[in-house]
This record gives structure tokens, C-alpha cells and sequence, in this order.
């Protein structure tokens, strides 16, 4: 354990402690510790993947983990980091979403044996008490004034037109009757989220000071953010998951490395695993060879890694390379429908390809070139490529044997303006 502190330390993971003697306590004693996640989707998305790494390397410093599926919160809805509310989901929705979303997380931790990483959900304890019981027990123990002063309501509160209904005013009543749990059922004393979260831990932190008159602790980590201050993993395409069938392994690896050269250095720190001395040279390359990327394929090798496993990456990376190489011609439909997803495409007859079709007019007709004069000015000036490769002959006509997979085709003007085409 001895050099987790300095290890969060340095990958600038601190960002609030209840204690400031609990990075040294990490480092010496052996605490159950927990995070929790409203199962609202069946699956989880790129902005989870900060706690799933920090519960990995707490469990690698020799630490027990408890990952909390929120059956019966996930039903309230955290107001943390919300502008408005949630959209209110049916039981059997969010067991469903539970039963969906352990398989992302058991990657990341170690399950087995009497003291493995544990998967619980808070509808098993939450969901049979009643509210008179609640109150009596938990609510009393809490004064609106306290909870008005948490950022979660404050920030609603203060916008206009906004407020918080009082289903999820109480939510952290709730995530605070988890840690009492918890800690009564396993001795759990720390919990870890987001910046976000620190209202609710620290509500749970005085639950058990309050009714137990025992000491817990409470972590956390810094706001992720895109480069345009937006959410991250929020793109103009939507969410990045970590299901496969929601975002391909290839998605994840071109969102990484998609990655602005100012945050490269942060999110090789976040979410890798890599040493200190890798990631500052890292640190340098991409300072002084931005043009290199050699920061976002490491960081998009070792998420993707992570998260789907070693043969997916091999996957993601061969697609990526084919991207700009011959190779595309060697890729499957999947893969091929994968790679060029919200690229310009046109499907055209297959009767077309009956003695070949004009690569002129193919140019021309799917807008790579804006008239068959240009299309010929493209084919002779080297510009324009058939599965990534050149062609210099205006006189080219594309046959059946061209087809990737039998159907598809690839058009490249100049370096970047792609179209896939399909003949069916």
C-alpha cells in the first residue's frame, strides 16, 4: 500500500478529503471502501471510467471493495451535477440496467475469494423500509438547513426557473443510509466519487458519526471535462458507453484518440495504468511532437484494453490504421460499417457494376467532385483513391472484384474526404 497516496497524488485524483490525515491512512491501513452508480442506463459510459481505474488501483494497494448498484436510488434520481430532473424509471427498468451493467465493472475488479471486490444493490436494504420508518430513523437526524447547503440543492435552487422536487431533495438522505449500512454490514468506512458527490458523502459521513458515534471518510475526484467544458463523454453524436453494443471498441479507440494534445497528459493519468516515468515521457513527446500522437494512441491502447480486452484493441487498431491504408480492403462488413459510421455514403444498384462502372462518374455522383471535368482533374493529379489506393487512370471502371466484402467500396479525395459506397 505504501505508495497509493503518492500514486493518486501525482495523477492529480485528490481533489477532496474528509480527513487530510486519510491519504496516509491509505497508505497503512486496510479500509473497505465503496462506490456507488445509479444503474438509469444498461450500461455505463467513459465518464464512470475515472472510478472504476480508482477502485481498481484501492483494490490493487490491497484495499476491499464494494461497487453499490443503486436499485432503489437509481428509481429517485441524483440531483448532483443535473440541471433539471431526471426522467423517473420503473423498478423493473432498473434492475434490469443492474443485471446489464455488472459484466462492465467485473474488468475491472477482482471478485473472487472471501474478501474479493462485492456487488450490491441498495434496493435490497432500502427498498422494505418504510417511510415512516425512514424519517424516524434517518430523516431526523438531518435539518433542511444542512441539506439546503449542499451544492446538489444549492445550484438548483439558485437557478432561475429551475428548483428541486422534494423526491430528489431526499436523494441524499438515502446515499447517506447506504453508508450506514454499509458500514454496519462490512465495516466499510470510505467512500469515493466524483466532485459532485461531496454533499452526499459528507451526509453519509455524518450519519454514522451521528448514529453509531463512529469516524468515516469520504474522497474526491476532480470534475472531467471535454476541451469545450462540456461533459465528458458527451459528444455531438451522443454518449460514449462502455457497452460494446452501444459504442464499438473502435468508437472508444478514436474517442481517445481523438484526445486535445492539453488533455492527453490528464487522461494518461486518469485512466491507465501506466508508471510515472512512462506517462512524463509521454508528457514530452506530445510537447514536443504534438504531430506524433503518440500520447492518444498509448492513452486509446490502454482504455480500450481495459475495457474490452486485449483481441478488441488488436481489432480497433488494425480498423484505424486500415483507415488510411490498404488494408480497409481486407476489413468485413461490421468492421467496414463501424469505421466509416457518419461518413457521406450512397448506395447504387448492383446492375451498375455489369461491365464496370466509370470511377468518373462514381466521383461525380457522390459529391467528391462537383462535375466529371473535375472528377478527371482529381484522377490525373493523383487525388483521388479506390480502398486507399491511388488511381491515375481516367479511364478506370469498377468491377465486382473491387468490392470490400463483396459490397463495399471505398472513395478518397485528396487526404480526408471519404465516401462509402455500396452496391446492393
Amino acid at each position: 500500500m505504501a505508495d497509493l497516496a503518492a500514486d493518486l497524488e501525482f495523477r492529480g485524483l485528490v481533489h477532496q478529503v474528509s480527513d487530510p490525515g486519510l491519504l496516509t491512512r491509505l497508505d497503512g491501513d486496510r479500509l473497505v471502501v465503496y462506490w456507488g452508480f445509479d444503474p438509469t442506463s444498461d450500461s455505463l459510459h467513459v465518464g464512470n471510467l475515472l472510478q472504476l481505474c480508482n477502485l481498481r488501483r484501492l483494490q490493487e494497494a490491497g484495499h476491499r471493495l464494494i461497487a453499490l448498484a443503486g436499485g432503489a436510488t437509481g428509481i429517485i434520481g441524483d440531483p448532483g451535477g443535473k440541471s433539471e430532473e431526471r426522467n423517473l424509471l420503473t423498478v423493473a427498468e432498473v434492475q434490469a440496467n443492474v443485471d446489464a451493467i455488472r459484466p462492465q465493472i467485473e474488468p475491472f475488479l477482482d471478485f473472487s475469494g472471501r474478501e474479493g471486490a462485492i456487488l450490491v444493490n441498495n434496493g435490497d436494504w432500502l427498498g422494505p423500509v418504510s417511510l415512516l420508518e425512514f424519517l424516524r430513523d434517518v430523516g431526523k437526524h438531518f435539518t433542511v438547513n444542512q441539506m439546503v447547503t449542499k451544492d446538489s440543492v444549492r445550484s438548483r435552487l439558485d437557478r432561475e426557473g429551475s428548483g428541486i422536487s422534494y423526491t430528489e431533495f431526499s436523494y441524499m438522505l438515502l446515499q447517506a443510509a447506504d453508508y450506514l449500512h454499509l458500514f454496519d454490514a462490512y465495516g466499510c468506512r470510505l467512500q469515493v466519487g466524483g466532485r459532485e458527490q461531496w454533499g452526499n458523502i459528507t451526509a453519509g459521513i455524518d450519519l454514522v458519526r451521528r448514529v453509531r458515534q463512529e469516524t468515516v471518510w469520504g474522497l474526491t475526484t476532480p470534475l472531467v471535462l471535454n476541451a469545450d467544458g462540456t461533459k465528458f463523454g458527451k459528444t455531438e453524436e451522443g454518449t460514449v458507453w462502455l457497452d460494446a453494443r452501444r459504442t464499438s471498441p473502435y468508437q472508444l479507440y478514436q474517442f481517445f484518440l481523438r484526445a486535445p494534445d492539453e488533455d492527453v497528459g490528464a487522461y494518461l493519468r486518469y485512466f491507465t495504468f501506466l508508471d510515472h516515468r512512462r506517462i512524463l515521457e509521454l508528457d514530452r513527446v506530445t510537447a514536443e511532437h504534438p504531430d506524433r500522437r503518440q500520447g492518444q494512441r498509448t492513452l486509446a491502447h490502454e482504455v480500450v484494453a481495459l475495457v474490452h480486452g486485449d483481441a478488441a484493441t488488436k481489432s480497433a487498431e488494425q480498423a484505424a490504421a486500415a483507415l488510411f491504408g490498404e488494408e480497409v480492403a481486407g476489413l468485413d462488413e461490421a468492421t467496414i460499417l463501424d469505421v466509416f459510421d457518419g461518413a457521406p455514403s450512397s448506395t447504387f444498384s448492383r446492375t451498375r457494376l455489369n461491365g464496370g462502372v466509370s470511377l468518373v462518374d462514381l466521383l461525380h455522383e457522390t459529391g467528391l467532385a462537383a462535375s466529371k471535368t473535375r472528377a478527371r482533374t482529381t484522377i490525373e493529379q493523383g487525388g483521388a483513391f479506390v480502398n486507399n489506393r491511388r488511381e491515375q487512370d481516367v479511364d478506370r471502371r469498377i468491377e465486382s472484384h473491387d468490392l470490400i466484402d463483396g459490397r463495399y467500396l471505398v472513395l478518397r479525395r485528396g487526404r480526408r474526404e471519404y465516401h462509402l459506397v455500396s452496391f446492393g
